[in-house]
């Protein structure tokens, strides 16, 4: 017998206004369970959206460009019991990175942050005492921008409601005002015709990788940032994992020394909490966290993410060693959520399977401070009586000089430094 089946959007993560990049199917496909049926696009990664039921597609209630949320209609599927003998809740989404995906400079908003509100030279008057008239969803989307909706005194909808378009009109006429006033402005670059030169392609860039540049422009602006560059002598250390993993059978998850780095990374936090911590929106408080969450950044082809391993000063390097394997198999299988990118205390950009000798990683805001490894190599090292060969480590901390000074970065760093060079320092 058959049956008409409705597949909605399923829980996401309490993300909404989730853009529809492709639909996939149309009335009278024929579709298979779990079949992709369109890609979604959040500011965190593209996710598949999979059938939830098998049989022939009815009709389909969104196009490209469209919004979802979750429980949003997408589809009405016709099927039969045989194609559907076992009924299955609806799976969630599958965010769609990249297979095999390597740690490189990261980028934020994998946290849910309250922006910092606009300067009064931006948000503009008095605030109105009324309630403003506007759905939960305007209402976030001024938060993200740092706006104050209430200042909005009157909206293009129904009954004066203020929609989207009313919150970028009001953001674009007070930042107006306040170059012309003040004289601030940064300005914009200006527009060049390349064809003229030769002939070109024209790439549109995902909406991650648009989000990130604006908010790594907006760190870059805000935030006095100072990168502090040392060397770690890692050579007992890496005989000692290499010794670990001899031990272990070819089925066995191998250990890296990213886990060491991260176990490292955290004893130092613990001596010095203000690198575990993040400045209130006004300036005025430091909050200090008491759980320890490290964020990896991973380079993926829609750009960067950062998922997060949690409570990592509860975990010994085995357990920590298989959660990683975990996040990367779940990124390879397309299965990272939102949640697994949130409430990070301070991210590591590992680019040492690539090289390099140094970089500036830019703070993964809110967060306090970004640790950079790149590519360890053999080096001479006088003893005091001799030069000896020293696996060394190439490290790179980036702070917010509003909450860090320099010395407390840089014995932050020897911190570091000394649980890497004699790892056990990690069991006092």
């Amino acid at each position: 017998m058959a049956a008409l089946i409705e597949i909605k959007v399923p829980d996401v993560g309490n993300v909404a206004d989730i853009d529809v990049v492709d639909v996939l199917v149309k009335p009278g496909d024929q579709i298979k369970l779990e079949q992709t049926l369109a890609v979604l696009e959040t500011d965190k990664a593209s996710m598949d959206l999979p059938s939830s039921a098998a049989g022939t597609v009815q009709e389909v209630f969104i196009k490209p460009g469209d919004k979802v949320s979750e429980g949003t209609l997408i589809a009405t599927v016709l099927a039969s019991a045989e194609e559907n003998s076992v009924a299955k809740p609806e799976q969630p989404l599958q965010e769609a990175v990249a297979p095999a995906p390597a740690p490189v400079a990261p980028v934020s908003e994998p946290v849910v942050i309250k922006p910092e509100p606009l300067p009064e030279t931006v948000t503009g008057g008095s605030v109105s005492s009324a309630a403003a008239h506007a759905t939960p969803a305007v209402r976030l989307f001024a938060r993200e921008l740092g706006v104050d909706i209430h200042k909005i005194t009157t909206g293009g909808g129904r009954k004066g409601r203020i929609l989207k378009d009313d919150v970028k009109n009001f953001v674009k006429k007070v930042m107006a005002e306040g170059t012309a006033q003040s004289g601030t402005g940064i300005p914009s670059m200006p527009s060049v015709d390349f064809s003229q030169f030769g002939d070109i392609e024209e790439q549109k860039l995902s909406k991650i990788k648009r989000l990130t540049g604006q908010n790594l422009s907006r760190v870059w602006l805000n935030l006095p940032m100072v990168t502090y560059h040392d060397e770690a002598d890692i050579t007992e250390m890496e005989a000692f994992r290499v010794a670990l993993n001899a031990e272990k059978s070819k089925d066995d998850v191998k250990i890296t020394g990213l886990v060491f780095i991260i176990k490292a990374l955290v004893s130092a936090m613990e001596q010095f909490p203000q690198f575990n911590a993040s400045l209130s929106a006004d300036g005025e408080k430091l909050i200090l966290k008491k759980y320890f969450n490290i964020g990896i950044a991973v380079d993926t082809p829609n750009g960067l993410v950062v998922p997060v391993l949690r409570d990592v000063n509860r975990k010994g390097i085995n357990e920590l060693t298989a959660e990683l394997a975990e996040k990367s198999n779940k990124a390879r299988l397309g299965k990272l959520m939102p949640a697994d990118m949130q409430g990070g205390c301070i991210t590591i950009s590992s680019l040492g399977g690539i090289g390099g000798t140094a970089f500036t990683p830019i703070v993964n805001a809110p967060e306090v401070a970004i640790f950079g490894v790149t590519r360890a190599k053999m080096q001479p090292v006088w003893n005091g009586k001799e030069f000896m060969p020293r696996l060394m480590l190439p490290l790179d901390l980036t702070y917010d000089h509003r909450v860090i000074d320099g010395v407390e970065g840089a014995r932050f760093m020897a911190a570091i430094k000394q649980y890497l060079g004699d790892i056990r320092r990690l069991l006092l």
